[in-house]
């Protein structure tokens, strides 16, 4: 049967986010290799795929605080900064995959996207529907994107991930990150949550350790239990991408995430 799966590679995982326009080659030449071994074992998976910006992208958003709007010159010319930064990373994984004999098509966001307020309320999916009906795998990413009422913003993969499952319905999302899922106060994954418990772990959620302008682990997190209570059927896991195998293995099996499940309650 075939299974529409979402998956991020997170920006902590495939960048070292304290140093600024670093990749980590090594890792993403592994995830790459899973992800052609994992399309190989299951021919029906269709795969939505994107990354974060890591310490590309939010290096320079940070710098020019694009999230929050673009309106001076000086402004404009750091959205365009942030953009060539975050497509700079984009080339490298896009590369890596290639040659790893993954078909991915990058779709560059900012050409379509139109969000109000911070919020995406236009992108071009057609592509990523045809690119999927063909066998490919759409590759998205963090990106700056221009915005009716601040000029421009960013917007994140999980933004992207948000708008298109309410069109293109997956049945999981799977954030690969560099933490093995959300921890409690004690440094414990936390195996389930779901929009019940949410309240309850909002003290444990911080924001990000390294700069990150798109909000951190809480924002995830929540965004995804806004999603799953909008999309019942959906299921959402964020892992770690740092084990080898373990983000091919979650592809594969679609019960074998080891991490935090995401799920609309009972």
């Amino acid at each position: 049967m075939n299974e529409l799966v979402f998956l991020k590679l997170g920006g902590s995982l495939i960048t070292d986010k304290r140093r600024p326009y670093t990749p980590r080659l090594g890792v993403i030449q592994r995830l790459a290799d899973e992800i052609r071994q994992a399309l190989q074992a299951r021919p029906a998976l269709r795969l939505v795929l994107g990354h974060g910006s890591g310490s590309f992208g939010h290096q320079a958003a940070s710098q020019y605080a694009t999230r929050r709007g673009v309106s001076a010159p000086d402004e404009w010319a750091g959205f365009a900064e942030v953009a060539a930064a975050a497509a700079r990373l984009n080339r490298i994984v896009s590369d890596a995959m290639q040659e790893a004999g993954v078909p991915v098509w990058s779709l560059q966001p900012s050409a379509s996207a139109r969000c109000r307020d911070r919020q995406l309320v236009d992108l071009a999916v057609h592509p990523i529907e045809t690119a999927l009906g063909r066998g490919l795998v759409p590759l998205v990413y963090g990106d700056v994107a221009l915005d009716d009422v601040r000029g421009g913003t960013i917007i994140s993969t999980e933004d992207l991930f948000v708008y298109l499952a309410a069109i293109l319905r997956p049945q999981r999302i799977l954030l690969a990150g560099g933490a093995a899922g959300v921890f409690d106060g004690e440094g414990r994954v936390i195996p389930h949550v779901s929009p019940a418990t949410l309240p309850h772990l909002h003290a444990l959620l911080g924001g990000a350790l390294t700069v990150d302008v798109t909000g951190g682990m809480a924002d995830k997190v929540a965004r995804m239990v806004g999603l799953v209570d909008e999309l019942p059927q959906l299921k959402c896991c964020i892992l770690s991408g740092l084990e080898p195998g373990l983000v091919g293995r979650a592809l594969e099996e679609p019960d074998a995430c080891k991490g935090t499940w995401i799920e609309a309650d009972a």
